[in-house]
């Protein structure tokens, strides 16, 4: 590792004041996507995010013959007949788990490769549900061959979804387009992530899709998906680290556009957060977060089984507290970019912290952080992790910032702009 993969994480001098104006959902983004690739017209995705993931999501769809054109800040989707291609699914959940489902549509043979970290990660879930509907692939993990036939004949599938919530969305987002219902039962441990795919379920729904859902099992008729005009929320989830400056420094962040109804679980971090001493508001369309006074935050036992993404985050902050915290429901955290609790584990300890790896989270302790080299495993939310300890850690220096471009573009410019108020 050169000098140069290191970035010096910002000190905050004063409390953080600033407001942020954040851009789209990635999990919005991805599932519009691919929703307006299977549509019976043109449909247009405005303000979509444009980040690694949805990159690669948009390259998949094109590589199978679906015409994606940029007008201005928004996407102009054009479904077409689909055929093979080859799909870099890089390391990006949606697009190696989504995409499946999608490419059995086509005419042709898909190849299907990513980053190495891909091949690590779980997917014969959905590999095996889709043979079990009479897809041909070869291989359990990527890279993996599938041979579409341009229809898919339907029926019931037994999973287990416990691994990722993931597993679900991608076998409900092209049911409709199969030539039968298609039935979906879970049996094992409670799926994780529950809200994306009640997020899945809402967007289907509102291109027609007819889809009942009950505890752990769905369902999908076949039928038509409508083309849309969607515009694209701001990604709450990436609105973590900035509240969480709010959060360590004391300070006031004004999030924009943050919707007061929303199917987004990112959510979840006006309550979290006030938990632990903030106060959020409203002014108008803007999101308020104020943090407690310093020496003030404090400690939180909270279940984040259903919001896992917003684990890295929370576990820096609670790192900050005056009083213990437990982070519970989240052991399949180790199957996402990398394994995220023991990462969050050596790199917390390595500034100090007193923190202790549990079966289904962490366990952390208050105890004086020092300055040391933050390794992000390529992970983007274990970096803005490591932002977010820096504000009043002095010498956090952070190993590959620019990984933030998964799903966060220009981070560490927006980062610094939090920093001068702006």
């Amino acid at each position: 590792m050169s000098a140069s993969d290191l970035w010096p994480a910002p000190l905050a001098l004063r409390a953080v004041n600033a407001t942020v104006e954040l851009p789209g959902s990635k999990s919005i983004t991805n599932r519009a996507l691919v929703l307006a690739a299977l549509a019976d017209a043109p449909g247009v995705i405005r303000a979509p995010l444009r980040a690694r993931d949805t990159e690669l999501m948009a390259a998949a769809l094109r590589s199978l013959g679906v015409s994606i054109v940029d007008d201005g800040n928004d996407w102009v989707v054009t479904p077409t007949p689909l055929h093979g291609g080859s799909v870099d699914v890089g390391n990006a959940g949606t697009v190696m788990r989504f995409v499946p489902p999608f490419a059995a549509l086509a005419h042709g043979v898909t190849t299907f490769h990513g980053d190495t970290r891909a091949g690590e990660r779980p997917l014969a879930v959905v590999l095996d549900a889709l043979r079990a509907l009479g897809v041909a692939i070869d291989g359990d993990r990527v890279p993996f061959v599938l041979r579409g036939t341009g229809r898919v004949r339907g029926g019931r599938v037994d999973i287990d979804a416990s691994a990722s919530s993931q597993f679900v969305s991608a076998l409900l987002l092209a049911a409709a387009r199969y030539d039968e219902d298609v039935e979906i039962v879970h049996h094992g441990p409670p799926v994780p992530s529950q809200p994306h795919i009640e997020m899945t379920v809402a967007m289907l729904r509102a291109a027609g899709v007819a889809v009942e859902s009950d505890d752990d099992r769905w369902s999908v008729a076949p039928g038509p998906i409508a083309a849309r005009d969607l515009t694209v929320e701001p990604d709450l989830s990436n609105a973590a680290p900035f509240l969480a400056a709010a959060m360590v420094t004391g300070g006031t962040v004004r999030v924009r556009r943050w919707p007061r109804v929303t199917i987004q679980p990112g959510d979840q971090l006006r309550a979290l957060f006030a938990a632990m001493g903030g106060v959020m508001s409203f002014e108008g369309d803007t999101l308020v977060a104020q943090g407690p006074a310093v020496g003030e935050l404090v400690g939180i036992d909270a279940d984040l089984h259903d919001v896992g993404e917003l684990a890295p985050v929370i576990a820096a902050v609670c790192a900050l507290g005056n009083s213990p915290s437990h982070l519970r429901g989240i052991a399949h955290l180790r199957s996402h970019e990398t394994d995220r609790l023991a990462a969050l584990v050596a790199e917390l300890c390595a500034l100090g912290a007193n923190v202790h790896e549990l079966p289904d989270g962490l366990a952390i302790d208050p105890a004086p952080l020092h300055a040391a080299t933050f390794h992000t495993y390529e992970d983007h939310r274990l970096a803005t992790a490591a932002a977010v300890l820096g504000l009043v850690v002095p010498g956090v220096q952070v190993e590959n910032v620019a990984t933030t471009h998964k799903t966060l573009p220009g981070f560490v410019e927006l980062w610094y702009r939090t920093l001068e108020g702006s």
